[in-house]
């Protein structure tokens, strides 16, 4: 197990390096960054002076080398817009996006879980066409349109539900299910796909035979074991959700780090979208890490290797 663990981690390392050289190198193919700064009314010398007051006459290797340096000691310079360190004001707007991504995947598990098993134990049932249903439509659906047609029922027409905002627990109730909905047909498909092999499986037969109740067998037996690759991938979904929290923050005006990043992107705000595409990068990488480790654990195979 140990060296799949460590080719792994190396994998990991090397797909992080990628990302960051990729993310630092995009701002710069998009366009001269000392002319976005200075405004479309500056003239060359102002230009000009901004270039070398940022560093950006100097060679792009030498930027992302000093950049990248930087950023692996927690320094990722100050906000051109905010005035601030970037580390900083990610630390602070971050706390809400995790929040939310908690909510989000605790959401999703709780109700793909028991769909998944409940459209397993009746196939091609009403139950579990309302399933296949969800998951599609999960697919389909937009995340911005659906927080949209949120807002307008729960919120404009109703009114039990605030549109915008992150002061209560109520602010949190809608922008967790469209988060948690975008994780909800990955996870309800794996969990109906493994329950149905599982409940096909000889053991099953043999516990059944035996007498054991229907209950035991199903949530003994069968769920324990099919729930193993659910785990696994619920890690993964959480690292698309915090990088997918841009667009929920955005419609319901969470001061996370994703609105952070939509403020950025629009007021030209180099340093802070760099070191955010390089941290929801991360989140992904980490949990796709610790998703492959926990697979390669709880794999007898693996573990005895």
């Amino acid at each position: 197990m140990l060296p799949f663990i460590l080719k792994r981690l190396g994998l990991a390392l090397l797909v992080a390096f990628t990302v960051s050289f990729i993310s630092f190198s995009l701002l710069f193919l998009s366009g001269d960054p000392a002319a976005a700064l200075a405004g479309e009314t500056a003239s060359g010398e102002d230009v000009e002076a901004i270039r070398r007051l940022y560093g950006f006459d100097r060679p792009m290797l030498v930027q992302y080398g000093e950049w990248l340096l930087s950023a692996v000691q927690g320094d990722f310079g100050e906000s051109y817009y905010f005035k601030l360190p970037v580390a900083s004001l990610i630390a602070e707007r971050l706390q809400v996006t995790m929040l939310l991504g908690v909510c989000g995947i605790s959401f999703a598990l709780l109700t793909a879980v028991p769909l998944g098993v409940v459209a397993a134990i009746r196939p091609n049932s009403l139950i579990d066409r309302v399933a296949l249903f969800l998951s599609v439509a999960g697919q389909a659906m937009p995340s911005f349109w659906f927080g949209l047609i949120l807002i307008v029922i729960f919120s404009i027409t109703l009114g039990w539900l605030p549109p915008s905002g992150a002061a209560s627990w109520k602010h949190f109730i809608m922008p967790t299910v469209v988060l948690g909905y975008y994780a909800m047909p990955a996870i309800m498909r794996l969990t109906r796909a493994g329950m149905l092999d599982v409940l096909n499986s000889d053991y099953i037969r043999t516990a059944r035979a035996k007498g054991a109740g229907e209950g035991r067998v199903l949530f003994k037996h069968a769920l324990r074991n099919a729930i193993i690759p659910v785990v696994s991938l619920a890690a993964v979904q959480m690292g698309f959700m915090l990088g997918g929290s841009i667009v929920v923050e955005s419609v319901f005006a969470l001061h996370g780090a994703g609105y952070l990043a939509w403020e950025s992107i629009a007021r030209n705000d180099l340093p802070t979208v760099q070191a955010l595409i390089l941290v929801f990068s991360m989140f992904y990488i980490v949990f796709t890490f610790l998703a492959d480790v926990l697979n390669a654990w709880l794999d007898p195979r693996m573990r005895s290797s």
